[in-house]
Protein backbone atom coordinates (compact mmCIF):
# COMPACT_ATOMS: atom_id res chain seq x y z
CA UNK A 1 0.00 0.00 0.00
CA UNK A 2 1.57 3.35 -0.98
CA UNK A 3 1.77 6.29 1.62
CA UNK A 4 2.41 9.66 0.84
CA UNK A 5 5.09 10.96 3.11
CA UNK A 6 5.15 14.49 1.35
CA UNK A 7 3.35 17.17 1.01
CA UNK A 8 3.26 18.17 -3.11
CA UNK A 9 4.84 21.49 -1.49
CA UNK A 10 7.48 19.22 -0.28
CA UNK A 11 7.72 17.26 -3.48
CA UNK A 12 7.75 20.24 -5.58
CA UNK A 13 11.18 21.68 -3.24
CA UNK A 14 12.41 18.52 -2.42
CA UNK A 15 16.57 18.62 -3.42
CA UNK A 16 15.85 22.31 -3.79
CA UNK A 17 17.13 25.17 -1.93
CA UNK A 18 15.11 27.29 0.11
CA UNK A 19 14.62 30.75 -0.40
CA UNK A 20 16.31 32.57 2.48
CA UNK A 21 18.92 30.52 4.95
CA UNK A 22 19.07 31.38 8.68
CA UNK A 23 22.49 32.17 10.14
CA UNK A 24 22.29 29.12 12.53
CA UNK A 25 21.43 26.58 8.98
CA UNK A 26 24.93 28.38 7.48
CA UNK A 27 26.95 27.64 10.19
CA UNK A 28 25.50 23.65 10.94
CA UNK A 29 26.13 22.99 6.98
CA UNK A 30 28.07 25.29 5.50
CA UNK A 31 30.87 25.10 8.00
CA UNK A 32 34.29 23.74 6.52
CA UNK A 33 36.25 21.84 9.67
CA UNK A 34 39.43 20.85 9.41
CA UNK A 35 38.93 17.67 7.83
CA UNK A 36 36.60 19.55 5.03
CA UNK A 37 39.32 22.24 4.88
CA UNK A 38 42.20 19.21 4.40
CA UNK A 39 40.07 17.50 1.51
CA UNK A 40 39.43 20.95 -0.46
CA UNK A 41 43.36 21.94 0.31
CA UNK A 42 44.00 19.23 -2.09
CA UNK A 43 42.55 20.87 -5.18
CA UNK A 44 44.09 22.75 -7.71
CA UNK A 45 43.18 26.31 -8.19
CA UNK A 46 40.98 28.57 -6.04
CA UNK A 47 37.93 28.18 -8.38
CA UNK A 48 37.94 24.30 -7.91
CA UNK A 49 38.66 24.50 -4.02
CA UNK A 50 35.65 26.83 -4.12
CA UNK A 51 33.63 24.74 -6.46
CA UNK A 52 34.06 21.08 -4.39
CA UNK A 53 33.29 23.00 -1.10
CA UNK A 54 29.84 24.16 -3.35
CA UNK A 55 29.05 20.44 -3.91
CA UNK A 56 30.35 19.53 -0.58
CA UNK A 57 28.03 21.38 1.48
CA UNK A 58 25.66 21.30 -0.86
CA UNK A 59 25.46 17.56 -0.70
CA UNK A 60 25.52 17.59 3.48
CA UNK A 61 22.33 20.04 2.79
CA UNK A 62 20.46 18.81 0.45
CA UNK A 63 21.42 14.89 0.12
CA UNK A 64 22.19 15.45 -3.58
CA UNK A 65 24.54 17.68 -5.93
CA UNK A 66 22.99 21.18 -7.23
CA UNK A 67 21.31 20.99 -10.95
CA UNK A 68 23.39 23.94 -11.49
CA UNK A 69 26.07 26.36 -9.39
CA UNK A 70 23.11 28.70 -10.56
CA UNK A 71 20.53 27.28 -8.02
CA UNK A 72 23.00 27.60 -4.96
CA UNK A 73 21.97 30.96 -3.44
CA UNK A 74 24.45 33.96 -3.58
CA UNK A 75 24.41 33.29 0.49
CA UNK A 76 25.48 29.62 0.25
CA UNK A 77 28.54 31.00 -2.02
CA UNK A 78 30.14 33.77 -0.30
CA UNK A 79 29.59 31.84 3.44
CA UNK A 80 32.19 29.20 1.47
CA UNK A 81 34.57 31.82 -0.27
CA UNK A 82 34.99 33.71 3.02
CA UNK A 83 36.43 30.73 4.88
CA UNK A 84 38.39 29.59 1.57
CA UNK A 85 39.58 33.47 1.13
CA UNK A 86 38.42 33.51 -2.35
CA UNK A 87 39.75 37.07 -3.37
CA UNK A 88 37.43 36.77 -6.68
CA UNK A 89 33.92 35.17 -6.38
CA UNK A 90 32.26 35.33 -9.92
CA UNK A 91 35.66 34.95 -11.65
CA UNK A 92 35.82 31.18 -9.37
CA UNK A 93 32.60 30.47 -10.78
CA UNK A 94 33.19 30.84 -13.85
CA UNK A 95 36.08 28.71 -14.35
CA UNK A 96 34.69 26.33 -12.22
CA UNK A 97 31.99 26.11 -14.94
CA UNK A 98 34.34 26.16 -18.11
CA UNK A 99 36.65 23.59 -16.87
Amino acid sequence: MPVNFLSEEQRANYGSYPVELTKETLARYFHLDDFDRLNISEKRGEHNRLGFAILLCTVRYLGKFPESMASVPDTVIECLAQQLHTENINNAIDLYHSG
